[in-house]
C-alpha cells in the first residue's frame, strides 16, 4: 500500500473525440480495468460548457467514480469540481500536477491538453466519420502528424476542404495523438499509417494493456539497505534514535510514498521486526543477506533477488534526506530512456545508492560479479546501459537537496539531524 503525505507527481493520458464518440464510455471501462489491475487511477473530465452537475447517477464524473477512479477532477470554463471559482480555465496540466500519488490519471477531454492523446473515432457520430475521412485523405498524401490538419479542413494549399464543419476545425488527431481507437476501417489504417496502434472500439483489455505498459507509473521496488552493527555508531544505523523515532521509521515513511513494495534488507530481522506493528497496511519484507560478504555488489544482489517489481530503487538507510521524488523521476527516466539503470551523477561521479535499476537487466551481471569476488558498483556499470542523471534533473526533481547526504559518524547523524529539525 502506497502513502501520499509527499507528493509524487502523477503520468497522465488522454482520451478525446467529439460529442457522442463515446469517451465516456471507453474512459470508464478503462478506469474500471486498470482498477481491478491493482492500479490506483484518478480522472479528470472536462466540460467546454460552463457549470455541471457533479456525482448524479448518469452523469460523467459519477461514471468515473463509479468505474473505480480514486479521484475525480470535473473541470469547465470558470469552475472546477473542488468548488473553487476560478478566472478562465485551469491549464489540464495544473490539473494533474495537483493529484499526486496516483498510478496514472486518464484525462477525458482536454485537447489542447499537451498529453499523450488516444483519439476515439465511432462510425456512428457523423464529426467521427468525417474526421476519419480527413485523417485518412492525410496518410494517404503522406501528411505527418506533426502538420496542421485543420488547413487540411479548411482547404489551405492542399485540396478543397472548407466546407468542413467547424468542429473538425481544432478537433483533428495531432503530433500529440498515440493511439486511435476506433470501428472506423479506413481510421484504423490510417493509424496504423502513420505508425500508431489503432484498436477496436470494444478492445477494452487492449487499450488498458497499451496504457499500462507505455504511460502508467513502473511498479518500483524500494530496497532501504539497513545492514547491521555499525563499529563507528557502536550500534546499528537502522536503530539509532533521529527526531525522537528509529532512524528506519524516518527512511520507511519518507520511501513508502513511491514504494509498491518495500524491502528493508538487514542482518538483524529481529531488531526491525517492530516495523510489521508500526506500518501495517503497508507491503514491507525484511530480508537478511544472500551472501556472507561485506561489500556494495553483495547487498545489491540481495536487494535485487529480493524485488518482486520490475523497477529497484536503492537507498542507503542513513540518507536521511533521500527523496521520493527523486526516485519517482529516476524510474519514470528510465522507463523513458529504456537504460537499465538511471543513476545520478556529480563532479564526484555516480551516486549508486540513491538510483533506480532494471531488475531482469541487472541482476544477472550482479550475480556473476559477485560470484567472481567483485565488490564495486562499477564493475556492474561497466556492463549495463547507464542514463547519468545530471544534477540539474536532480534539482529540478528536489529542490531542497541534501538528499545524498549520509551519516557514517554520530557527529554526523547529529548535524543531519539538526539540519532536518530546522528544515
Amino acid at each position: 500500500m502506497r502513502t501520499s503525505h509527499i507528493a509524487i507527481p502523477s503520468p497522465a493520458i488522454a482520451v478525446v473525440g467529439r460529442h457522442n464518440s463515446g469517451k465516456t464510455t471507453l474512459v470508464e471501462a478503462v478506469i474500471a480495468e486498470l482498477s481491478a489491475r491493482g492500479l490506483d487511477v484518478g480522472s479528470i473530465k472536462h466540460h467546454g460548457h460552463a457549470g455541471f452537475d457533479i456525482d448524479k447517477p448518469g452523469k460523467d464524473s459519477y461514471r468515473h467514480r463509479a468505474a473505480g477512479a480514486t479521484e475525480t477532477v470535473v473541470a469547465a470554463p470558470g469552475l472546477v469540481a473542488r468548488m473553487k471559482t476560478i478566472e478562465g480555465e485551469l491549464e489540464c496540466r495544473e490539473l494533474v500536477a495537483s493529484m499526486p500519488g496516483h498510478d496514472v490519471v486518464v484525462v477525458e477531454g482536454y485537447r489542447k491538453s499537451g498529453l499523450p492523446t488516444i483519439e476515439v473515432m465511432r462510425s456512428g457520430n457523423e464529426a467521427d466519420r468525417s474526421v476519419a475521412e480527413l485523417f485518412a485523405r492525410g496518410a494517404r498524401e503522406g501528411w505527418s502528424l506533426g502538420e496542421d490538419f485543420s488547413q487540411l479542413a479548411r482547404g489551405a494549399s492542399r485540396g478543397d476542404a472548407s466546407e468542413a464543419p467547424a468542429d473538425l476545425r481544432v478537433k483533428m488527431p495531432d503530433s500529440n495523438t498515440v493511439a486511435v481507437v476506433t470501428d472506423i476501417a479506413e481510421a484504423a489504417q490510417a493509424g496504423k499509417a502513420f505508425g500508431i496502434p489503432a484498436f477496436d472500439i470494444n478492445a477494452i483489455a487492449a487499450v488498458a494493456d497499451f496504457v499500462q505498459a507505455h504511460y502508467a507509473r513502473p511498479k518500483l521496488t524500494v530496497v532501504i539497505q539497513a545492514g547491521g552493527q555499525s563499529r563507528r555508531m557502536g550500534r546499528s544505523k537502522a536503530t539509532v534514535p533521529f527526531a525522537g523515532r528509529p532512524l528506519i521509521s524516518h527512511m520507511v515513511e519518507r520511501m513508502l510514498p513511491v514504494a509498491d513494495e518495500l524491502v528493508i534488507t538487514t542482518n538483524e530481522p529481529d531488531n526491525l521486526a517492530f516495523l510489521h506493528d508500526e506500518y501495517p497496511q503497508a507491503t514491507l519484507r525484511l530480508v537478511t543477506d544472500v551472501v556472507n560478504r561485506r561489500g556494495a555488489l553483495p547487498g545489491f544482489l540481495t536487494a535485487l533477488s529480493a524485488a518482486s517489481n520490475p523497477f529497484v530503487a536503492l537507498v542507503a538507510c542513513d540518507m536521511a534526506f533521500a527523496s521520493p521524488a527523486l526516485v519517482a523521476a529516476e524510474a519514470s527516466k528510465m522507463a523513458e530512456s529504456e537504460a537499465d539503470a538511471v543513476v545520478p551523477v556529480n563532479k564526484h561521479g555516480f551516486e549508486p545508492f540513491h538510483a533506480v535499476y532494471r531488475r531482469d537487466a541487472c541482476l544477472p551481471h550482479v550475480r556473476q560479479l559477485v560470484e567472481s569476488g567483485c565488490n564495486r558498483m562499477q564493475e556492474l556499470y561497466d556492463r549495463v546501459s547507464i542514463f547519468p542523471f545530471p544534477q540539474e534533473l536532480v534539482q529540478r526533481a528536489e529542490p531542497m537537496g541534501g538528499c545524498f547526504m549520509n551519516a557514517n559518524t554520530p557527529e554526523e547523524l547529529a548535524m543531519l539531524e539538526q539540519f532536518y529539525l530546522e528544515r
